[in-house]
């Protein structure tokens, strides 16, 4: 008899632990998590993700937004443009915006973003797109050059930025 009551414990514990006790008690685990502060995994249309991907654009906590490394084409891989800093900058920076809005920031809440350059060379080229999507002032930066990015895109960004909207 104890090894089968051991065996319906061992189940049970394993419901418990693939299921999570908050779903199986009225609630889901993801809704219990984000009540209490958790953390939220969107994607670009601020939709919470299935948890398949490898990298999650988007993540929300505690009133902080964590925004991948952006490429050129990170949204659409197969996307055809010009490959000059400008657009390229353009593309990055609009995926960042959309990120930044689709958590809850504004491109005047991100409080630090890191640019990687393939040539040091484009620094002020990338400037040059920076100050307009920055009209009031940019957040803390750091800018490096690197030997080469994801996709053939010759800027990525990553930043941080706090929720002001809910």
């Amino acid at each position: 008899m104890s090894t089968t009551r051991r065996s319906f414990a061992s189940r049970i514990a394993c419901l418990f632990t693939g299921v999570g006790a908050a779903s199986l008690f009225g609630g889901s685990a993801q809704a219990a998590t984000e009540e209490q502060g958790g953390v939220r995994k969107l994607g670009y249309d601020g939709k919470p993700t299935d948890g398949t991907g490898f990298i999650t654009p988007l993540i929300v906590h505690n009133g902080v937004i964590y925004i991948a490394g952006q490429g050129a084409h990170s949204r659409n891989p197969n996307e055809q443009f010009p490959t000059d800093v400008t657009t390229h900058t353009t593309k990055v920076l609009d995926n960042v915006k959309t990120l930044v809005e689709a958590g809850g920031g504004t491109m005047d809440s991100i409080l630090q973003l890191t640019v990687f350059l393939t040539k040091i060379e484009d620094f002020e080229a990338m400037n040059k797109v920076f100050k307009t999507y920055f009209p009031h002032g940019g957040p803390a930066r750091t800018t490096v050059a690197v030997a080469a990015l994801p996709g053939q895109s010759l800027v990525e960004i990553n930043c941080t930025a706090a929720v002001v909207r809910k």
